[in-house]
């Protein structure tokens, strides 16, 4: 299965880095290269994460690494990642398509 990432999940991914580059450049690179690879080997088991609670009825799953949730669907063959965002935090709707 194909993996693509959002636009807005690339945009979370800059935040996430830049933030986190302020106290470690080097930690920040690894932070987001684990989060692409965990996000990327959806393509091998789509239906790990789990369904978001509240929105079972848009097909929305997630799939949580570390302190970090990436919300995504499986449609027609492709994985989709739509955000990707701080684990304690709501799911930002302004995120959803």
């Amino acid at each position: 299965m194909k993996v693509t990432w959002s636009e807005q999940a690339l945009v979370r991914l800059v935040e996430i880095r830049e933030f986190v580059a302020q106290d470690s450049p080097t930690a920040a690179q690894r932070l987001v290269a684990s989060l692409v690879n965990r996000g990327d080997s959806l393509s091998r088991l789509s239906q790990r994460g789990r369904p978001v609670p509240g929105f079972e009825a848009q097909g929305l799953r997630e799939f949580i690494d570390g302190n970090f949730r990436l919300v995504y669907r499986v449609k027609g063959g492709v994985v989709e990642i739509l955000t990707v965002f701080e684990r304690h935090r709501l799911l930002p709707e302004e995120d959803l398509p």
